[in-house]
């Protein structure tokens, strides 16, 4: 049997005008703006009009720690929700935009895989409705204003040595991390160093995905900080009288994206913080638009569970007042074997004293979920081929014992008929009562917070702060920024700050190296390990293998 791509998969779908999809979710065409015939914006106005409308169920998928070997989240979200419509239910699924970075770089896309896409892929995973372009002009023009008051006799006393705001990218450029700018003469600007994030790290990206409408946008914006004066004052957009200008660029950034999966169903696809450097989640406005739509509402949270999963529930549930009714936690036989200390190359043979080693990875992850945050969970096993009846009986075991189900996942090959098993466990799993919390309240210090992120999320012995860091928490709390909540910068391979331990490792401590206040987006930055907010391309990038041909089709998008 021939294996086509997932482009090759998507360019074949069939798909239906964005209008009939909209249609069919209740969402009236006044509230509609087309972008083609397979996108749309739905004015924010939506939410306002149907305020009243009783919210659907709330189902966050997230994933073990990654590995090389994939884990298949957002395919797991698109092909559930196909799952849920084929059993009847009013499902809808909404999820992140796709990054430039990794596209072209080496993590890939974020339209989903196989059958359980959403469409048109090409587009989604490059310019989409230009949201990441005016995020990314606000930023700059943020940057721009700011160095502009410098050159024109710097009036607020803004000490160039404590500038905090980059400028922004979205594409994997690591030339641009550390630069010098302003040369050239008294003219072209004061010199000094700089440099750049890429766009899903700006906190332009975080205010929108975190805004409720366009006013509170405006707020957000007004408050960012982007540096401080000779004595120790912060500096905001708003002392820069930048806000009104960016909230321009932005207002039609704010409006969720309505497209469709490849069986039909209405995904709203918008935002996109990265998990490992942000806070990793689709946008409010796209959940709470979403959860006006659907009785069933699938979202998925950036890598795994202890990054996008922890800072879904922390950090966005928390602002949105959203309360989750289930959590699905993806993962693969094959990963399991690899945290087990399994090599890529011998993923796809049996081996079950690797997996017995690696599955403490998902059983972690699970009972962070039921026990820190006490939400009903099911594990979604990943299907593929090489998968054992007595390596899939061994994952059943070991989860039950938690007791948590084990639903196989075929979406990848079967679209929502492969999801139909675990559709059924999430519908059950929604009408179980729960006791949503989450896992720190918010009147601790920064450094007991962090403590209680690393014991409970990550089960280290303890957080460490560099004196560097121990300075900015005391500046930060003096400031009046301490009951904020923490966004960890952390790497996505391991429980720890070092990607090297696999599986659940045990005696470490997490050291965080600096710390940064957000204050549009309401939460502290926390950097650890060698964490980088603008990535870099690999020795082979993605772009090498992408094409186009003379009639516009592009190929090699994976």
């Amino acid at each position: 049997m021939e294996i086509r791509s997932d482009i090759e998969i998507a360019q074949a779908c069939e798909k239906k005008k964005i209008t009939e999809i909209a249609a069919a979710a209740g969402i009236d065409e006044k509230y509609i703006e087309q972008y083609g015939n397979y996108k749309a914006k739905i004015d924010y106005a939506f939410l306002k009009d149907h305020a009243d409308k009783k919210d659907g169920k709330l189902i966050l998928v997230t994933a073990i720690t990654p590995t090389p070997a994939g884990e298949g989240k957002t395919t797991t979200s698109v092909g559930l929700t196909d799952g849920l419509r084929r059993i009847g239910k009013n499902a809808i699924v909404a999820l992140r935009e796709p990054s430039l970075g990794p596209v072209f770089g080496i993590k890939g896309g974020a339209a989903g895989g196989g059958h359980a896409q959403v469409v048109p892929m090409e587009d989604i995973n490059l310019h989409f409705t230009g949201d990441f372009h005016a995020i990314g002009a606000a930023n700059n023009l943020l940057a721009a204003m700011l160095d502009n008051h410098i050159q024109q006799g710097n009036a607020l006393g803004i000490d160039v040595k404590q500038i905090t705001w980059k400028r922004a990218l979205d594409m994997n450029d690591r030339q641009l991390r550390n630069i010098v700018d302003g040369l050239g003469g008294r003219m072209q600007g004061v010199p000094r160093e700089d440099g750049f994030d890429i766009t899903v790290a700006s906190e332009v990206m975080a205010v929108l995905c975190l805004s409720s409408d366009i006013m509170d946008l405006k707020a957000r914006l007004s408050r960012i900080i982007v540096a401080y004066t000779y004595d120790g004052k912060p500096v905001t957009a708003h002392d820069l009288k930048a806000e009104g200008a960016m909230t321009a660029l932005l207002k039609d950034a704010l409006k969720p994206n309505l497209v469709q999966t490849l069986e039909g169903t209405p995904a709203l696809i918008h935002g996109g913080p990265f998990a490992n450097i942000a806070h990793g989640c689709n946008s409010v406005t796209a959940t709470r638009m979403a959860l006006k739509i659907g009785d069933y509402v699938v979202t998925e949270a950036g890598f795994a569970a202890d990054l996008g999963a922890e800072k879904f529930l922390d950090i966005k549930c928390r602002m949105a007042d959203l309360h989750p009714s289930a959590v699905v936690m993806v993962a693969t036989v094959r990963a399991l074997k690899y945290h087990g200390g399994v090599a890529k190359a011998d993923l796809n043979k049996e081996n079950l004293a690797a997996l017995e080693k690696g599955l403490p990875n998902l059983l972690q992850h699970v009972g962070n979920m039921k026990n820190v945050f006490g939400l009903p969970c099911v594990v979604a096993i990943n299907s593929f081929p090489t998968d054992t009846a007595a390596e899939l009986a061994l994952v059943e075991e070991k989860c039950r014992e938690l007791g948590v189900k084990v639903a196989l996942s075929e979406v990848w090959a079967k679209g929502g008929e492969g999801g139909i098993a675990l559709a059924e466990e999430v519908v059950r799993l929604c009408e179980e009562k729960n006791e949503f919390r989450q896992s720190y309240p918010l009147d601790l210090t920064i450094g007991e917070k962090l403590e209680q992120i690393c014991k409970k999320i990550y089960h280290a012995d303890g957080v460490q702060l560099t004196p560097n860091a121990k300075k900015q928490a005391a500046q930060l709390e003096e400031l009046g920024f301490g009951e904020l909540p923490i966004c960890m910068a952390k790497t996505q391979y391991s429980f720890s700050d070092d990607p090297a331990l696999l599986g659940a490792p045990k005696g470490f401590t997490v050291t965080v190296r600096n710390l940064k206040v957000s204050a549009g987006a309401g939460f502290i930055v926390a950097l650890t390990g060698d964490i980088m907010t603008m990535p870099g391309l690999p020795k082979v990038p993605a772009a090498e293998k992408i094409d186009v041909d003379e009639n516009g089709v592009i190929s090699g998008l994976f």
